[in-house]
């Protein structure tokens, strides 16, 4: 396949392709072996790889804030790359919130929040920790941005 090939007929032929076709073009899109992945894996990240290339990938931002979904999934910090949001309190803020007759203490951080002597990279992850179920952390902590009154 050629990089000269319009973007329909090489996704097109991501299908036609064995696995082992498959694996070949993952050598020469991404530069490293394929890995052992199921074949409809490997279809969706080459065919996101061809218009990538074409294209070009995720801006700066967008990929920022992908990162900093994956770690509000994850919930622990574990990248040195910090992510400051713009609708974090001021670091050194404590946020108190009382949850099944539980009294929470929160620390906001120059580059995350602390709760229980643990850091974390968000509120949600906290949130999840406390209730064990997915929440909005600015909304389970009260920080919700107001709904601006119709003028």
């Amino acid at each position: 396949m050629t990089t000269h090939d319009p973007i329909p007929a090489r996704l097109a032929a991501l299908k036609a392709m064995s696995v082992n076709e498959l694996k070949a073009e993952w050598q020469v899109l991404f530069g490293a072996a394929a890995p052992n992945n199921s074949r409809s894996y490997l279809e969706g990240r080459l065919a996101y790889r061809i218009q990538e290339l074409t294209h070009g990938g995720l801006d700066r931002e967008t990929r920022r804030m992908l990162d900093l979904l994956a770690d509000e999934v994850d919930g622990v910090l574990t990248r040195k790359s910090q992510i400051a949001d713009p609708r974090n309190p001021v670091a050194g803020t404590r946020l108190v919130r009382e949850w099944s007759g539980v009294e929470h203490t929160i620390s906001v951080l120059r580059d995350g929040f602390e709760w229980q002597g643990r850091p974390y990279k968000s509120l949600s992850a906290i949130a999840k920790a406390i209730t064990g179920t997915h929440w909005n952390g600015y909304r389970f902590f009260g920080l919700r941005e107001r709904k601006r009154s119709e003028s």
